[in-house]
């Protein structure tokens, strides 16, 4: 019963964007690491490609029939790959530097909190659907 009622909320949809968000934040920390590393190209993963896989496992969700639950599907978004074997995006989007490197700090840290408020928004929005459900459950009691 309460599989069922988790999964007709965007809560497995918040999870997955949590469980991004978080994978990407320790990416982003790596590249300000390594910094100061001769050669070291930045790395990130692709928020484009994220959030299609993610719009279409939301579509499917709509669709008539539905053979696998959407936190199956949703899953395989985020949790088929170990954070060390996520894909990433090595397109450089900053200048490159003297020394073969192109991390520019401005620029990461600027995704990092472009990041944490996404996923601080998640958070948000996930604790306050838990609250309602919460109070929905507790009335009929």
């Amino acid at each position: 019963m309460y599989s069922t009622l988790f999964k007709s909320t965007t809560i497995p949809v918040l999870q997955q964007a949590v469980q991004f968000n978080q994978a990407r934040h320790t990416v982003l920390a790596g590249n300000i690491a390594n910094m100061d590393t001769p050669g070291y190209r930045v790395r990130d993963l692709s928020v484009e490609d994220f959030q299609k896989q993610l719009r279409e496992v939301i579509q499917k969700r709509h669709a008539p029939s539905q053979p696998e639950s959407i936190g199956g599907q949703l899953n395989r978004l985020t949790g088929a790959k170990p954070r060390d074997e996520a894909e990433v995006v090595r397109e450089p989007k900053t200048i490159l530097y003297h020394d073969d490197s192109n991390v520019g700090v401005e620029f990461q840290v600027t995704e990092m909190v472009k990041n944490q408020m996404q996923h601080n928004m998640a958070l948000t929005i996930m604790n306050n659907q838990l609250r309602l459900l919460e109070t929905a459950i507790s009335e009929r009691l």
